[in-house]
């Protein structure tokens, strides 16, 4: 099968021989390598069998470790367009990019990593001015339905992906049987991958954690409660939480609040960058329409798909979730253009009302419920 088009890919491009590094990041197996792999036929001409640098290889990693402008050129060949994979591994990865971007300023290099927390942490000071990033996320609805010829998704697509997620393997058939894909990935990244990092002393508590956040998507999550139910302090669930966004597994979405004083503003909710990794984590594949918590995977699935569209058009907004005291709540609010934009998710198709409270306080706002009926509309 042929490979998915990503809607990111032009906005890549359009940054291109700009005289700055281009940062790809995203999880494992989400299609990176792919991405630059298509980056590289397109731009690197007769160079192509030469620029694409794996940093999983050790002589690699110690080649581009040496801040010697004259050394790396020289390690890097002719060609002005290169691929440096996996470049978290390579130990003060942004001092060498801003060596190579500084003083070659006509050659492009591209950057990928699937930890943020490792690749941020080393490109942050160094390629500040220097740099534009990109996230790349596991398949949009838009993305699987191009890739489908099809104008919308079938009943059946769409429950797929609210149990076994959009990761591009899924979506083309290539992860057979799924949930065998599913339980490997999460096993062999999730719990050891991530375990690898100096940070996380005890993987058990890792998976324990990454259970209970499964089970809380769309509730507001209490860190206090999460490190006593663990047996471990707050500030150790913080780190492990940081940690898990920045490896793409988990994001949070923070409460609004501007006027009432009976708005919560303190408890965050959390959500999974990939259904399918979240069921696996809790080893639950059932139909969704059988399924309990069908109500918080639409949630969950309608969020992180707006999260993808606002990345792929370059949207500037901001994102939240807002409720009471006296339990008023809104699933999602979007602040953009001077104005609210309230949505309520709604696995069944029901109607919904924005909260009076809401409207009072934030006048000529605007809200609706995304069900079914209409997501596609709303996310294409």
């Amino acid at each position: 099968m042929n490979n998915v088009r990503r809607n990111i890919q032009k906005s890549i491009e359009t940054s291109l021989f700009k005289g700055k590094v281009v940062i790809i990041q995203g999880p494992r197996q989400v299609g990176k390598t792919t991405l630059v792999k298509e980056l590289i036929t397109k731009y690197a001409g007769a160079n192509r069998d030469k620029c694409y640098i794996n940093c999983d290889i050790t002589e690699n990693i110690r080649s581009l470790s040496v801040a010697d402008p004259i050394k790396l050129r020289a390690f890097l060949g002719e060609g002005n367009f290169f691929v440096i994979d996996e470049a978290q591994r390579v130990k003060n990865i942004g001092l060498i990019l801003k060596i190579l971007v500084d003083t070659y300023p006509e050659i492009q290099i591209v950057a990928t990593g699937s930890s943020s927390f490792a690749l941020s942490a080393q490109i942050g000071e160094p390629l500040v001015g220097r740099m534009f990033k990109f996230i790349l996320y596991p398949l949009s609805v838009n993305e699987i339905m191009v890739y489908n010829g099809q104008n919308g998704l079938r009943d059946h697509e769409l429950n797929s992906l609210l149990v076994n997620g959009s990761y591009p393997e899924i979506i083309t058939g290539k992860a057979n049987p799924k949930i065998d894909y599913l339980t490997m990935l999460s096993n062999n990244f999730l719990f050891k991958d991530i375990a690898g990092f100096e940070e996380i002393r005890n993987p058990e508590l890792l998976r324990n954690l990454l259970q209970l956040l499964a089970f809380q998507i769309g509730n507001e999550v209490s860190y206090n409660e999460l490190g006593v139910k663990l047996g471990v302090r707050r500030e150790t669930i913080l780190r492990y939480i940081y940690i898990l966004e920045e490896s793409f597994i988990i994001f949070r979405l923070y409460p609004f609040s501007r006027n009432l004083r009976n708005e919560i503003g303190k408890k965050n909710k959390i959500y999974f960058y990939d259904l399918g990794v979240r069921n696996a984590i809790i080893n639950k594949y059932d139909d969704i329409e059988t399924r309990e918590d069908n109500g918080a995977l639409w949630e969950n699935f309608c969020i992180i798909e707006r999260k993808k569209q606002i990345q792929d058009n370059r949207w500037y907004r901001g994102s939240y979730f807002w409720r009471t005291t006296s339990q008023k709540e809104i699933d999602y609010i979007e602040d953009y253009d001077g104005s609210l934009y309230a949505y309520e998710f709604k696995w069944g198709l029901r109607e919904y009302k924005i909260p009076k409270e809401f409207m009072k306080a934030y006048a000529g706002s605007s809200g609706m419920i995304i069900n079914r009926s209409n997501y596609l509309e709303w996310l294409t």
